[in-house]
């Protein structure tokens, strides 16, 4: 009848399209054995193809790209794509009718935990796998989509360490740069007085620098690596004010290109592209343990040292809470904190020993 008992005490039931064998399965009571061959048989009765939940998941995920192609917008496609390029091994082995909610809870708990993956991503990323198996159970291969219930575990990191060079060390460090290369020298010399992200540098147009009344960059797209360009994180555009000591290294690299060049590239003229520019500058030794997120932090900490007002930060930044902008006020210190450390160092206070001869 389909449902037999194994010798280890648990009961088997297993499902035949005709005389052929399509799937099995066991269970611990054999109620539900027959329960589950019941809706199995529905199912198959129905169309529903068993057999078809046999191939590997990275199988059917390259058919289903290749049906996506001039069906849904390219952005679309790029975004699915990125769906093959990280699935790891063990999860496109699998079979795409033994998938759980379970498979793709671990298999976004990985993508979580991925250095290189932010949370937005990891939410594109759920939506394409969600997608694929929607495609999947309306050919009915599957049955459900597991990923609909599967939701993204929260991640929890400890802070990233904010470490700014301050104003000396900057300059130092595109000297030490500039021995390589001139171009990127001048990358970082921008980006550490500009404050903009890594995606924003990469986005920047030839049009985006402008000295019509006061030098000044239009920040309104980013370009993250693999990715197609977007708006800012904020959703704004802002402009952020060139210091003359930038004058000369973006003149340069505007000069004669179009107003829709790229505005900060390679000597060559190519496009940023971190692990390269790392790598071109000996980043890693160069830069004494800083990100090159730490070049944004120090851009904020010399407007701030210098004297500009939190709020005016915060637009040049594109902060949308001023709470995020105040770390860098909690970083420098406050101004009673510097006035109180003049006190304990004017002429006259009790230095090495406790006054009075007090002990602790």
């Amino acid at each position: 009848m389909g449902v037999e008992r194994t010798p280890g005490g648990r009961w088997k039931a297993v499902l035949k399209s005709g005389r052929e064998y399509v799937k099995a399965r066991n269970f611990d009571t054999k109620r539900e054995a027959v329960d589950w061959l019941a809706g199995e048989r529905l199912r198959l009765r129905s169309g529903f193809d068993a057999r078809g939940g046999r191939q590997r998941v990275a199988v059917q995920l390259d058919a289903w790209l290749v049906s996506r192609d001039g069906v849904v917008a390219p952005r679309t496609v790029t975004a699915d794509r990125q769906v093959q390029r990280l699935l790891p091994r063990w999860f496109g082995a699998l079979a795409i009718g033994s998938v759980t909610e379970g498979h793709i809870e671990q298999l976004l708990g990985e993508w979580a935990t991925a250095p290189t993956l932010g949370h937005a991503s990891v939410v594109r990323l759920r939506a394409s796998l969600s997608a694929f198996f929607d495609a999947s159970r309306r050919a009915r291969v599957i049955s459900v989509n597991p990923v609909k219930g599967a939701a993204i575990p929260r991640r929890v990191d400890p802070p990233n360490e904010m470490r700014p060079f301050t104003e000396q060390e900057v300059h130092a460090v595109v000297d030490s740069v500039r021995d390589h290369s001139e171009r990127l020298a001048d990358v970082v010399l921008v980006a550490s007085w500009t404050g903009l992200r890594w995606g924003e540098l990469r986005a920047l147009r030839v049009r985006d620098f402008t000295e019509f009344k006061r030098p000044v960059l239009t920040v309104q797209r980013s370009h993250s690596e693999g990715q197609p360009v977007k708006g800012t994180k904020s959703g704004r555009a802002r402009r952020v004010p060139v210091a003359d000591l930038l004058l000369p290294a973006l003149r340069g690299m505007a000069a004669g290109k179009s107003p829709d060049a790229l505005l900060l590239t390679t000597e060559r003229g190519a496009q940023l592209h971190r692990t390269a520019f790392i790598r071109a500058t000996k980043w890693e030794t160069l830069g004494h343990g800083r990100r090159l997120h730490d070049l944004r932090h120090t851009a904020a900490c010399l407007w701030l040292a210098k004297g500009v007002d939190l709020g005016t930060v915060q637009g040049w930044l594109g902060h949308a809470d001023i709470a995020t902008t105040n770390r860098y006020v909690h970083y420098l210190g406050s101004s009673a904190e510097e006035a109180g450390l003049a006190l304990l160092n004017a002429p006259g206070a009790p230095r090495g020993h406790l006054a009075h001869g007090g002990t602790a």
